[in-house]
Formats: C-alpha cells, sequence, structure tokens
C-alpha cells in the first residue's frame, strides 16, 4: 500500500512509498483512511524524533474495514476518526486501537473530524487541567493554530472569560466568532492579571505569559511553537510575590486513563452539535504533503492542514 514516509532527504522531510499492509492485533480495528491532519508538532520535530521509513501520522479518518479480533469497537463499514501513539496514520490503511477510535456520525466530514484527535484532545485535557474556569480571564498563546483554536472554543464553552493571544491581526481572524472575549497580539497587550494560561508557543512568551498570573494562577504549558528556549527570572516572580504553579502539559497522562475514545467521542459530539468549528486553513491531496508542511512551519496556516488520502498524482 502507498504511505507518507518520512525521508530526510526528501522535500519537507516527507515522500509518497510503498510499505508493507498493517497486520492488526486482537484490539485493533483495520481502517480504510480518506483523510489524514497534520500537526505542527509532527512536521516540527520529525527530523529528530522519526526514523527514516516510519510511516508518519498521529490522525487518521476512514471506515472499518475489519472489525477488531476480540469484539472491541465498532463494525465494519462505520466512519472512524483514529489517534495513534506509534503514527502510521498518513497512509492508505491503518491499524488502529480501537480505544482510540470514536464513531462519525454521516453529518460530519471525515476530513473536519481527523482535525480532532491530537489537537482536539490536547486542547480538551489542558483546558480541563486548569480546573474550574467559570467567571475566570484564561490566556490562550497561539490562539490561531490547531490546538489553540480549539482550546479557545472550549475554554469559552466551560465559561472562562478568553484571552486569545496571536502573532499578528491577520492571525487573530474569526477568533471572537469561537468565543474570545478579547484578541492581543502577544501577552504583552493583555491589562490585567488572569487565572489560567494555555501556552502554545513556548521561548520568550511562556515567561511572559507566566508573569500574568495571578495568585494561585496556573500555567500549562502545552507546545513550543516558537521552537525557542524560555528563560526565567523567578526572583523577579518572588518580588511580585503570591503562589503560581508552571505545569508541563501531557496529553498522555495516566489520569485520563489509557485511551483517547471517550474524549474523541465527546469532541465529535461537539461538532455534530456545531459546537466545535475546526479551522481548517489549507486542504489539498495527500501528494501535496509536502506544501501543507511547508505552509504549517511558516505559519501561513490557520488552524489545521488536511490531506485527502488517496490524492491522484
Amino acid at each position: 500500500m502507498r504511505a507518507l514516509i518520512h525521508d530526510p532527504a526528501a522535500p519537507s522531510g516527507l515522500r509518497l512509498g510503498e510499505v508493507p499492509e498493517p497486520v492488526p492485533v486482537a484490539g485493533q480495528a483495520l481502517i480504510e483512511v480518506h483523510a489524514v491532519s497534520l500537526n505542527f508538532a509532527e512536521a516540527a520535530y520529525a527530523a529528530d524524533r522519526t526514523p527514516a521509513g516510519t510511516v508518519m501520522g498521529l490522525d487518521a479518518a476512514g471506515v472499518v474495514l475489519e472489525p477488531a479480533a476480540d469484539g472491541s469497537g465498532p463494525p465494519p463499514g462505520a466512519r472512524v476518526v483514529s489517534f495513534g501513539w506509534a503514527a502510521g496514520g498518513w497512509a492508505e490503511r491503518r491499524a488502529a486501537d480501537t480505544g482510540h477510535l470514536a464513531v462519525v456520525p454521516d453529518s460530519v466530514d471525515l476530513g473536519t473530524a481527523s482535525t480532532l484527535p491530537a489537537a482536539g484532545v490536547s486542547a480538551l485535557r489542558a483546558v480541563r487541567d486548569l480546573g474550574p474556569v467559570l467567571g475566570r480571564r484564561v490566556l490562550v498563546t497561539g490562539a490561531s493554530g490547531g490546538v489553540g483554536r480549539f482550546a479557545v472554543q472550549l475554554a469559552a464553552l466551560a465559561g472562562a472569560h478568553v484571552i486569545a493571544s496571536v502573532g499578528s491581526r491577520a492571525r487573530g481572524e474569526g477568533l471572537r466568532e469561537l468565543g474570545a472575549a478579547e484578541v492581543v497580539i502577544g501577552p504583552g497587550q493583555v491589562g490585567a492579571p488572569v487565572f489560567g494560561v494555555l501556552d502554545n508557543v513556548g521561548g520568550p512568551q511562556l515567561a511572559e505569559a507566566f508573569g500574568l498570573l495571578e495568585d494561585g494562577g496556573v500555567l500549562q504549558s502545552v507546545g513550543k511553537a516558537s521552537l525557542e528556549p524560555t528563560t526565567f527570572d523567578f526572583e523577579e516572580e518572588r518580588r511580585k510575590g503570591g503562589r503560581k504553579r508552571l505545569e508541563v502539559f501531557m496529553v498522555g497522562n495516566p489520569v485520563y486513563g489509557p485511551t483517547f475514545g471517550p474524549d474523541l467521542g465527546r469532541l465529535v459530539r461537539l461538532l455534530e452539535a456545531g459546537a466545535l468549528t475546526p479551522r481548517i486553513g489549507w486542504r489539498g491531496p495527500w501528494h501535496r504533503a509536502p506544501e501543507a508542511v511547508e505552509a504549517l512551519l511558516s505559519r501561513r496556516v490557520l488552524g489545521k492542514a488536511v490531506l485527502d488520502v488517496p490524492g491522484e498524482g
């Protein structure tokens, strides 16, 4: 079968190639993949973290060809969205753990559903990790990206006063309609302390956002889109007084259990109800994957990039 393979010598580190068919184990369903979504971290860190020849892809949506042999999961023909820690999603077929699947209703486009696993579940769990946010001020940095746009919506649905921080006025497009009460160009424009921060940028912005926390506030470090290190002046923080926490967010935190399925299902239901709106800023056939990766890494994509599988060419 064909798949998108990590190739350090290829444009953007990806090429279409032939790989062996996946062989599901007892708790896995075989899925015919129709659409996949790209995540910034997958593209940015592939060279350092991914061996050459690996089939890429955490997120994929499609149709069940063969149900799991152990009887778990949906039946043949079911439309599903899937996540896989071992990647393997950017292929014509995928063997996926049934615990990492959610059924997608006919009214929801599979390409849209493919945006949910890594970015949507990360946003959902990061908002949850802040604790109760009803009536509280929550800052989301990198709010125009995949995780950021989901975080803005989910924090607003939880009752927060959401401040969306972006890199430019153009990247703030549509965030108020998604639930942001304020849109700012960087944390420096935030005019009052905040209870919580969901930081997707890292680097100097993380330190700046941490300094905005009120007494008892918490910052979840979700991502590092800046690809820059962070330096803290903790003496300055001590002079300010008060208590604040910096936590390294991990979407696979054991507190959520071993599977993505339940949270994926929650997001699919919000999507079906019109309460969640993924922004697909780039979409095309999968043979254009290098173009999509370049657009994502150069910050020219608002929201998510989606590849349709298989594409012609």
